[in-house]
């Protein structure tokens, strides 16, 4: 909205206001009036940063991912490959072994995906600022979503691959093929694990951040920041 039109129609609500009231408004209109671009944007990226904290907090800890709805489960094809296995001697249990390794990995390299957000995070410009914040209410999440997914999973994806090489779960998958592919009967297949745990990990991670951008924007407790409250008060 454009200022000079707000100022207008503040000016003739107050004609009826008492005095307590009054001030009440010119309190609220100041703090809408000076808000600027600049104090947009950067509320909607202190927004995503306690997003990012929050998210990575929970799904960082021991079993953050293991034991929430986030839990990673084996791909459909590698599911069939632990199936096949279960009557030959050591892999049995395979498919449990695999989701406890990928998920703790997952795990271990969500700890290390706050400076690759924050770094994301920094690329947002002013120019949607207005648009994001009166938008839906995960519009911010959805903005780094579509301008910075990309960028995260190649960034990612190494980080994660390390981690599963930490818990030994690449060289248990790469045992568990070459024993599948040498079966008869069978084709050989060899199904990119690190691409759909990557993907899941990253999913697990935006989730939450869009559940925190919805606390801040519809709880007045979560917004724990001066910069917040005055930029968040403007959706109310």
């Amino acid at each position: 909205m454009n200022r000079l039109i707000l100022i207008l129609m503040i000016s003739v609500s107050m004609a009826a206001c008492d005095a307590a009231t009054m001030q009440k408004v010119l309190d609220g209109a100041t703090s809408i009036i000076e808000l600027s671009d600049g104090d947009i944007a950067n509320g909607l990226k202190e927004a995503l940063n306690v997003g990012v904290d929050d998210a990575v907090k929970k799904l960082a800890k021991e079993n953050g991912f293991y034991s929430s709805v986030y839990k990673i489960l084996l791909p459909e094809e590698a599911q069939a490959v632990a199936n096949k296995l279960k009557i030959i001697p050591g892999f049995g249990d395979l498919e449990e072994k695999m989701i406890k390794k990928i998920n703790q990995a997952a795990e271990d390299a969500a700890g290390k995906a706050t400076p690759i957000f924050v770094n994301a995070i920094k690329s947002m410009t002013i120019n949607d600022a207005m648009d994001i914040l009166m938008g839906n209410k995960d519009a911010a999440t959805k903005y780094l979503h579509k301008n910075t997914y990309n960028g995260l999973y190649g960034e990612f994806k190494p980080v994660l691959e390390n981690s599963l090489n930490k818990f030994g779960a690449l060289d248990l998958w790469t045992n568990a093929i070459t024993k599948y592919n040498s079966l008869p009967l069978v084709n050989d297949i060899n199904p990119d694990l690190s691409d759909h745990i990557n993907t899941k990990a990253l999913g697990g991670l935006f989730t939450l951040i869009e559940k925190k951008e919805l606390g801040i924007r519809s709880d007045v407790s979560q917004r724990t920041s001066d910069l917040l409250k005055r930029v968040f008060e403007k959706q109310d």
